[in-house]
């Protein structure tokens, strides 16, 4: 979660205007993926819908033009009972949805409130307890792994609630319930849907969902800039331009080496040759004198 602070913070964030840009940025980091959380869990655990029916008998008096059916989170449909005319008198029977999308549901606005909470508290520990978080590497590496936990769950839990809603939307078909009722299998009878659910808030949940999702996901990279793995990683990376200036000084040196050992040696090879030259040359002087 404060991951943020390396991934938003600009060149120059040793100066106070540079660390209170950096402090900004990475609080709206954290802010969007606080209201990400809000969005995901409000538009699905806030939701609350129904359909209406009409079944119109042939006999007037036992029609029932309005039947009206509530459902909402967490989407247990088969404890969801609503009574229609039989068509055959006043007797009336009693129904009940089909499906059961309630552990998918609460998974996903369980996972989007715990990831809220989270990113509250990173708030909180990035903006008055900096040094805290950076001690021994410890608050790094938690945070690191937080993320690569949240950004699996958020992952299951919207595709998970994906196909929970997809159940939701096939149980709470108009027409699938008219099926369930025995007066619209005869002939005779007119069943028909008056309105069907509105689904446009958990839609949104699940798009809210895996947005969370990217968010997290991105995120786990600027959170391993953070921990001490990735500096000791680029601590012991061998730079290219820096092994190539290496060896090419290498190569100078051997060069000045051998051509100044070159000169010497040739100057100490030319010193004893002279000297017996001289020698030499001194030798017939010395014999000529006595004669």
């Amino acid at each position: 979660m404060l991951h943020n602070k390396r991934s938003f913070a600009p060149a120059g964030t040793g100066t106070v205007g540079g660390q209170w840009v950096a402090l900004s940025m990475a609080g709206l980091g954290l802010l969007l993926l606080q209201l990400f959380a809000i969005f995901a869990f409000s538009t699905c655990g806030g939701y609350s819908g129904g359909l209406r029916l009409s079944v119109d008998c042939v006999n007037k008096t036992d029609s029932d033009l309005s039947i009206d059916i509530a459902f909402a989170y967490p989407f247990r449909l088969h404890q969801v009972t609503f009574e229609v005319p039989t068509c055959e008198g006043k007797e009336r029977e009693k129904l009940a949805l089909t499906g059961d999308s309630s552990s998918s549901a609460e998974f996903f606005v369980t996972v989007a409130v715990f990831a809220f909470l989270y990113s509250l508290a990173a708030t909180v520990v990035y903006i008055f307890f900096q040094n805290k978080y950076r001690e021994n590497n410890r608050g790094p590496l938690i945070d690191f792994i937080v993320t690569v936990v949240f950004s699996f769950l958020w992952l299951v839990g919207s595709s998970a609630w994906a196909k929970g809603l997809s159940d939701v939307k096939v149980a709470t078909d108009p027409k699938e319930v008219l099926l369930l009722m025995s007066a619209c299998k005869q002939p005779s009878n007119k069943c028909m849907a008056v309105h069907s659910p509105v689904m446009s808030s958990l839609n949104t949940s699940v798009v809210f969902g895996f947005l969370n999702f990217i968010l997290w996901a991105g995120n786990i990279w600027f959170v391993f800039k953070e921990t001490g793995w990735h500096s000791s990683g680029q601590r012991y990376l061998p730079d290219p331009m820096e092994k190539h200036s290496s060896s090419y000084n290498q190569g100078r040196y051997n060069q000045d080496s051998y051509g100044s050992g070159g000169g010497y040696s040739q100057q100490e090879s030319l010193g004893p040759a002279s000297d017996e030259f001289g020698q030499q040359s001194s030798g017939p002087a010395s014999f000529s004198n006595p004669i």
